[in-house]
């Protein structure tokens, strides 16, 4: 496996870390991955060198606000205005890119946390540019809730200021995740059963800080845009899609991971898959179980890529 890492300039300018990863043969798909909250590409090496040896490609970028993306802004924070927009819209400029660079190669998403919501909405609008999604470590609650919750937000960005951080946002989030597993060792024992993971995350600088209240007030939005039936209804029916995670990741409680789906089936998706691993927690490639998880996520890929599409051709999606 050979990697490389470039700048991607966005469409407003702002410059994507980008982390590639692949064969010297032509790859028989490419897989986008989109990382979740306080964290970055890079972690994704280990499952993109499984997946390299089985004939795909992966390009991963650093989302606004993480990683080395951040560099050209402030880590945790999207965009002063508009971030929900910005970081959707940059999925679109990805895949734009690797269009051009493999305009056979069918293209997937595998999207965590963060990234599944940011994913979603990206499916809303550019469904037809891949042949599958995985969405992992996400969830689905109701649309009063984040109402409630914006409102939070609202003030404590008026309270605080756009650019700073909330411990009581910070609190309501992510203050009850690590409840569940008492003695704590560490603030992220919630990620991982694997002690080892956990202190990788830990030690890591790009990882594990809070985000700005802006940052949050975008994510509400966001929420807001993506969990209405009949915005999901704009996905595209026939697009093969996966949901998992760990029935005890704090964030969808594995009930959540089993509400999105159905909700995607509710809107008219016919190919929806659920799978949650018992016992583990919310990052599954870097789970005790990581080899099975990626094992599955392999073969979930390749069975995608069997299923036929109706939709437009890669030429008549609009970057």
């Amino acid at each position: 496996m050979r990697q490389e890492a470039f700048w991607l300039p966005a469409s407003d300018g702002t410059q994507l870390y980008v982390n590639r990863w692949f064969a010297d043969t032509a790859p028989k798909a490419v897989v986008m991955i989109a990382h979740g909250m306080a964290e970055h590409s890079a972690r994704y090496a280990r499952v993109a060198e499984a997946l390299v040896a089985d004939g795909f490609e992966v390009y991963a970028h650093d989302q606004r606000g993480h990683g080395r993306t951040a560099e050209h802004g402030t880590l945790g924070h999207y965009a002063d205005a508009d971030g929900w927009a910005k970081v959707v819209d940059d999925l679109s400029s990805l895949n734009h890119l690797i269009r051009q660079q493999h305009p056979q190669a069918p293209i997937l998403l595998l999207a965590h946390s963060m990234g599944s919501y940011i994913g979603m909405a990206y499916l809303m609008q550019h469904s037809c540019s891949l042949q599958g999604v995985i969405l992992s470590g996400s969830n689905y609650q109701s649309i009063g809730l984040y109402n409630i919750a914006r409102q939070l937000v609202r003030f404590e960005r008026w309270r605080l200021g756009p650019k700073a951080p909330s411990t009581l946002i910070d609190f309501l989030s992510f203050g009850s995740f690590n409840k569940a597993f008492k003695p704590n060792r560490t603030d992220f024992d919630w990620l991982s059963r694997d002690p080892a993971e956990v202190d990788k995350y830990v030690a890591d600088p790009l990882c594990g800080f809070s985000c700005s209240t802006q940052l949050w007030w975008d994510l509400m939005g966001g929420f807001q845009q993506i969990t209405p039936l009949d915005n999901l209804a704009q996905i595209d029916s026939e697009l093969p899609l996966l949901v998992t995670g760990g029935d005890c990741d704090p964030v969808s409680q594995g009930k959540r991971l089993a509400d999105l789906a159905d909700a995607l089936r509710t809107a008219g998706m016919r190919h929806v898959d659920l799978k949650i691993y018992p016992h583990a927690r919310h990052e599954l490639l870097n789970e005790s179980n990581r080899d099975e998880v990626t094992r599955d996520l392999r073969d979930w890929l390749n069975a995608a890529l069997s299923r036929s599409r109706s939709c437009p051709t890669p030429a008549e999606e609009t970057p």
